[in-house]
């Protein structure tokens, strides 16, 4: 069991948080690595060389690394870590889903726009709803998280818009296979960062938004 007292799933891989100690699937972590300069910056797509540090995908949390020196304990060396750091992890991460979104909607795996992501819901074509975290209440209420699927509401307006090619976009959804998976794991640390939590309900049952 983790520290949390959760039982562990053994079929995901699970790294150690430097900050809070916990053991706990890398998905909810966020990987840093330390550049031959001693500057330590974020490796979203843990694929850069190095001893990986990994930090729970949590702003404070990620300050708190960088205020207590934890990353030169972590490294086992003197390295820098910008004080900004959780503000670069951030719009990295929002980067990653957006073009992840992109991707899925120019392979016909997403859709945008009220009507048409209802009809997706009823249909049992999607397995992620995305909602705008600045659109009206009322309006996203009026939808619904998809049967053993997830909701986000991390993303704003304009980057949902900029992901489907428009302006501002309020209501997307996603269906199965392909990117959702990369999707749904990349705006769960994003809500992470922006305090979103991915949930299991919109509309009335949602996480605050």
């Amino acid at each position: 069991m983790t520290r949390g007292g959760r039982d562990k799933d053994r079929d995901l891989p699970e790294r150690r948080c430097i900050v809070t100690g916990d053991v706990q699937p890398k998905a909810g972590l966020v990987r840093f690595v330390v550049s031959p300069e001693g500057q330590v910056f974020p490796d979203l797509g843990e694929k850069l060389p190095g001893r990986g540090m990994w930090v729970t995908a949590d702003r404070e949390i990620i300050a708190k690394a960088i205020k207590k020196g934890l990353f030169s304990r972590a490294a086992k060396a003197q390295v820098t870590a910008a004080e900004n750091l959780p503000d670069l992890v951030e719009a990295g991460l929002a980067r990653r889903v957006v073009d992840h979104i992109s991707l899925a909607r120019k392979a016909g795996r997403a859709v945008a726009g009220f009507e048409k992501v209802k009809g997706w819901l009823a249909d049992g074509k999607a397995k992620v709803l995305l909602q705008a975290s600045d659109g009206s209440e009322r309006g996203k209420g009026k939808l619904w998280t998809p049967e053993g699927g997830r909701w986000f509401g991390c993303l704003t307006a304009s980057e949902l818009g900029l992901a489907f090619g428009r302006d501002s976009v309020i209501h997307g959804a996603l269906g199965a296979g392909g990117l959702s998976n990369r999707v749904v794991e990349e705006a769960a640390k994003l809500s992470g960062l922006r305090k979103n939590y991915g949930g299991t309900s919109a509309g009335k049952d949602a996480k605050s938004a």
